[in-house]
């Protein structure tokens, strides 16, 4: 049996089949607190990562980059890229193929998105540590590669939320 049907989601009900038998089993409250918490930790993570991109941006010197609600929105834009698009429902979709491929694709998406926006946290990180002097458009390319990690991550949380809506549907 794989790991994945060991452990339930916390959302929702999982299903087990033992031969002809079928068992549905509710999460406990302690599971869902649990998950709820780690939620609440990416997130927290994801908004820091969106402060040290904003932190790095500021040495641009553009009015723009050192306003406070331009700070508060990308931590904002990361905190709930992080709460949306890592922790995705851990429902497979069964029957068809195309089915399959939404989730596979928003695994790969979630992947994918947190690598890119994690590699610019550490780069816009370093960047403030090591007082490196790196060109603007070095800055601008790693604030872009975040916001388009994170912007991979909404698209990961949605399409896995969207197909396991469509597949409690049949």
């Amino acid at each position: 049996m794989k790991m994945s049907n060991v452990v339930p989601s916390a959302l929702s009900a999982a299903k087990y089949t033992y031969g002809a038998a079928t068992i549905w089993v509710a999460p406990s409250p302690l599971i869902k607190s649990a998950h709820f918490l780690e939620r609440i930790g990416l997130a927290t993570i994801g908004g820091s990562c969106g402060m040290y991109v904003a932190a790095a941006l500021m040495r641009l010197e553009h009015e723009l980059f050192g306003s406070v609600w331009f700070i508060l929105l990308l931590m904002l834009y990361g905190a709930f890229s992080f709460y949306i698009g890592i922790d995705l429902p851990r429902h497979r979709a069964q029957g068809l193929p195309e089915e399959r491929s939404h989730t596979d694709a928003a695994e790969i998406f979630s992947a994918a998105g947190t690598f890119i926006a994690a590699i610019a946290a550490f780069l816009s990180v370093s960047m403030i540590v090591v007082d490196q002097v790196v060109s603007h458009g070095s800055i601008v390319v790693i604030a872009g590669c975040w916001a388009i990690g994170s912007s991979v991550q909404i698209a990961a949380g949605t399409i896995a939320r969207n197909s396991v809506v469509e597949a409690g549907r049949e």
